[in-house]
C-alpha cells in the first residue's frame, strides 16, 4: 500500500521539479467542516466539526510548454494537511499531496486538485479500536478538491483566497474495514508570492490547429492486493487484463473503449466465507469468482502523464453479490518510453472502492 501511493504521488508530483519559471508562491488555510454521512455506517463517527490546516507550495507556469498554454497556465506544486476530525475513535490525520491548480475568470477563480497519502493517528484496532471502522489501516490514500475565489499580490506580495475544499480518506479497500470519510468545509487563507516585484509575462497562446490520430490497440497487465471486506481476511492478489482500442481526438483528449478479464483471490475468499458462514444464504462455494467487463473510457493529458476515467459494466459475473455490476476506474498514467506507459488507478463501485490497481501497458 505505501508504495502504491508512493508511486502515485511520483506520478503527480513529478511536474514539480520538470518545470523552468521564475515565480513561487505559498499559502495557508484554516478549514472548518463536517464529515458527509455518505454511508450510515459512519454515523457514529461523525461528533463534532472537523477543522484543519493547508499549506501549499506553488510553482508558477508562463506557457514555456505547449501543454501549460493549453490548460491557461495552470500551477504546480506540493500540499501539506492537518486535520482533527473530532471524534474520539478517528483521531487526527496528516496528509501531503501533489496538486495541480486550475484558473478561471481572470485567475480570480482558482481549482486545485490534489492527490497524496495521510496518516491516521488512531486507526481501527481490533482491540482498543474497533469503533473506527472508517480507517483499517494507519497510512490511507487521501484526495482534495478546493474551488477558491483568489487575489495574489495585493499587498507587497500578500494576497487572500477563501472558498470550498472536499477532503476524502480512505485505503481503497486494502485491507478491512475502510468506509473512509468525506469532509466538506469553507476555508479561508492568506498567499505570499516570491519575487512579487517581477514583471509576469505569460507566453501567447497560439492556434494549434486540428490534430487527430487514427485508432490504436492497447494491452495492459493490472494487478495488486486487496480485501475479500470480511476483517481478519487480510489483503489477497488480483489480477486483470484488459484490451482497449483508443482514438485521440485533439491534444488533450482521446477516447477508449474495450475489455478485460477479472480474477480475484479476494472474491474467492469472500464466495467461500458465505458458503461456510451463512450456508442457508444460497451461496454454494463453487461459484465462478471470475468476471468479465466492458468500458468506455477518456484520457486526459497533460504532457507525459494522464488523467484516466473510465466506465464500465459487468457482461458475465455469475456471482453478484461481491460488488455491483457497474463499476469505474480513475487515475493517472504515465508514459515511459515511447508507446510503453505505466499507471496508478483506483477501480470503485460507486462511492465504494474494491482495488488499487498498479498497471504497465503497450499502445500499439
Amino acid at each position: 500500500m505505501k508504495k502504491f501511493l508512493f508511486s502515485l504521488f511520483l506520478f503527480s508530483g513529478s511536474w514539480l521539479f520538470a518545470q523552468d519559471g521564475p515565480d513561487y508562491s505559498v499559502e495557508a488555510n484554516y478549514f472548518y467542516g463536517n464529515i458527509v454521512e455518505h454511508n450510515p455506517g459512519i454515523s457514529h463517527l461523525i461528533t463534532d466539526y472537523p477543522e484543519g490546516l493547508l499549506l501549499s507550495f506553488n510553482k508558477k507556469t508562463y506557457g514555456k510548454q505547449a501543454w501549460e498554454r493549453r490548460y491557461n497556465y495552470p500551477d504546480l506544486g506540493v500540499t501539506f494537511s492537518y486535520q482533527d476530525l473530532k471524534n474520539t475513535y478517528l483521531g487526527e490525520n496528516y496528509g501531503i499531496y501533489a496538486h495541480m491548480g486550475f484558473y478561471m475568470f481572470n485567475r480570480h477563480l482558482a481549482i486545485k486538485a490534489g492527490q497524496g497519502i495521510a496518516y491516521a493517528t488512531n486507526p481501527y484496532d481490533p482491540d482498543t479500536n474497533y469503533q473506527n471502522n472508517a480507517f483499517g489501516t494507519p497510512i490511507l490514500s487521501s484526495t482534495f478538491l478546493s474551488g477558491n475565489f483568489q487575489m495574489e499580490n495585493i499587498w507587497a506580495g500578500i494576497g487572500f483566497q477563501t472558498g470550498i475544499t472536499l477532503i476524502h480518506y480512505s485505503n481503497a479497500d486494502f485491507k478491512s474495514p475502510n468506509s473512509s470519510t468525506n469532509t466538506m468545509a469553507v476555508n479561508v487563507g492568506l498567499n505570499y508570492l516570491f519575487d512579487h516585484d517581477q514583471e509576469i509575462q505569460y507566453m501567447p497562446k497560439e492556434d494549434e490547429g486540428e490534430y487527430s490520430e487514427p485508432f490504436h490497440y492497447n494491452l495492459v497487465l493490472r494487478s495488486g492486493v486487496n480485501s475479500a471486506r470480511i476483517i481478519g481476511t487480510g489483503s489477497l492478489p488480483f489480477l486483470t487484463l484488459s484490451a482497449y482500442a483508443d482514438k485521440r481526438i485533439n491534444q488533450k483528449s482521446t477516447f477508449q473503449g474495450g475489455a478485460e478479464l477479472f480474477f480475484s483471490r479476494a472474491m474467492e475468499e469472500y464466495i467461500h466465507y458465505h458458503s461456510v458462514a451463512f450456508p442457508e444464504g444460497g451461496t454454494s462455494g463453487d461459484e465462478d469468482a471470475k468476471r468479465v467487463g466492458l468500458f468506455l473510457g477518456h484520457q486526459l493529458t497533460f504532457h507525459k502523464t494522464s488523467l484516466i476515467t473510465q466506465l464500465g459494466y459487468y457482461v458475465y459475473y455469475p456471482y453478484e453479490r461481491f460488488v455491483d455490476q457497474v463499476y469505474n476506474r480513475v487515475g493517472l498514467q504515465r508514459e515511459i518510453y515511447k508507446d510503453l506507459f505505466a499507471s496508478v488507478t483506483v477501480r470503485s463501485h460507486g462511492a465504494n472502492a474494491e482495488a488499487v490497481e498498479f498497471s504497465i501497458g503497450y499502445r500499439l
